[in-house]
């Protein structure tokens, strides 16, 4: 199994879609690596060679933030949001949509699938004994 950047790339698919399984690597920029790297990108992640892995794992971790760097940037950014105290920082902070998104009805995967039904309004009368 192919080791790039601390992560098992899966051997079965094709490098192109297998090195999206780093963080911080999409179709895009899988794309552009393999370019570099001159590497056809149907290929399959195991039947490269040990040159090719080589340049690969160069190109990756010399030119490209990825993996735990990328998470650790991602995360200051918000707590310097948070700090500063504007309103994208407020909206992280309560678990809110921060992007403007409209919070009535859809913002259910952000709040945690709050499913909240409205009655009437009215409690029920007292049952009879």
């Amino acid at each position: 199994m192919l080791r790039i950047a601390g992560i098992n790339i899966p051997d079965n698919k094709q490098i192109m879609i297998a090195l999206t399984y780093i963080y911080g690597i999409g179709r895009p920029l899988a794309g552009t690596i393999l370019a570099q790297t001159q590497i056809n990108p149907m290929k399959k992640a195991k039947d490269l060679t040990e040159k090719e892995v080589a340049e690969l794992r160069k190109i990756i971790e010399s030119s490209h933030r990825i993996e735990g760097d990328l998470r650790r940037e991602t995360v200051a950014n918000i707590k310097r949001l948070k700090e500063i105290r504007c309103w994208r920082g407020s909206r992280h902070a309560k678990g809110l949509p921060v992007r403007g998104q409209k919070t009535k009805k859809n913002s259910r995967t952000v709040r945690g699938n709050v499913r909240k039904t409205v009655g009437s309004g009215r409690k029920a009368a007292p049952s009879p004994k």
